[in-house]
């Protein structure tokens, strides 16, 4: 009799369990600065180039200022030419190449793995986006890039030897805020325009903005996270701690204060991601907040 109560409990206990809807938590990540230290670029395309990094940015502020340009539309441009000057290859393949060339901040390559472990342990699914004024063909070859569910960056046109030839899209710091929308509504491409300005009552979208968090690391971030803010998510400003401190210019931490202090993030923290650092746990206290949250709605 005994026996039987305690198979007949565990069987109620694993229908509730298993008919729980799972809760949805969108990620959306910067990339550079945010999940890896200065501009992609700079770990191994512009080396190649054999020039200084100031040197290329400062060619490519120049151009975009000159001719009143998008200043991700000139540097696109800037290293077509000069990758072609130097005989440098400018394939899709090469792009991925330096992708693997990429360095990231502390704990970036188990972090995926752990949080997705820690929100899976709660009922909880996390979907992870890149949203980024970088190279997708670069991101696209890193070793993180597997996590990603969407890889929302800038990118080129390539032929059919697979070498670039044209920009195919740039996502500069306004229009950021587009692939929020995206993420929120279910959309996983950069062209479908229809769907995007399509009504789509808040309660039918795949994740709600109350379910989004956004990881930026600076200035170029604040239009995408005054925007997860004015929506219900919460946005975190990142710094890089090893970063050294130029003369008469703010510090990546005072930066990232300023953010606080202006209402455009919720947190900062340290751009370190390996377990129990500061970011580490203000992620899995919102995954418990969220559920908090959602349970509170199903009351």
């Amino acid at each position: 009799m005994c026996k039987n109560k305690y198979y007949i409990c565990r069987n109620i206990f694993k229908f509730f369990i298993m008919d729980k809807k799972l809760i949805k938590i969108a990620i959306a990540y910067d990339f550079d600065g945010t999940l890896a230290p200065g501009n992609m670029q700079e770990h191994s395309f512009i080396p190649k180039l054999g020039i200084d990094n100031g040197d290329f940015w400062n060619e490519s502020n120049k151009r975009a200022e000159e001719n009143d340009m998008d200043e991700i539309l000139a540097y696109m441009q800037l290293m077509l030419e000069k990758a072609k000057k130097k005989q440098i290859p400018i394939t899709k393949k090469a792009f991925s190449d330096h992708g693997k060339e990429i360095i990231f901040f502390k704990g970036v390559e188990s972090w995926f793995n752990r949080i997705n472990k820690y929100a899976k342990d709660r009922n909880v699914i996390i979907e992870h986006h890149i949203i980024s004024s970088g190279l997708r063909d670069i991101i696209k070859g890193t070793k993180i890039s597997k996590y990603f569910k969407n890889i929302f960056a800038s990118g080129f046109v390539y032929n059919a030897g697979n070498v670039a030839e044209w920009p195919a899209l740039a996502i500069n710091y306004t229009n950021k805020t587009q692939y929020l929308f995206r993420i929120n509504k279910g959309i996983n491409n950069s062209y479908d325009n229809s769907t995007i300005n399509k009504f789509v009552a808040m309660n039918q979208r795949p994740v709600p903005f109350s379910r989004m968090i956004y990881l930026g690391d600076g200035q170029t971030d604040v239009p995408a996270m005054k925007m997860i803010k004015y929506q219900g998510g919460t946005a975190i400003a990142v710094y890089d701690p090893g970063k050294r401190i130029k003369k008469d210019k703010l510090s990546p931490r005072q930066i990232c204060e300023k953010l606080i202090e202006q209402k455009r993030a919720d947190f900062i923290a340290p751009a370190d991601y390996s377990e129990n650092s500061k970011l580490d746990q203000i992620l899995k206290t919102l995954i418990n907040k969220i559920i908090e949250e959602e349970n509170l709605k199903n009351l």
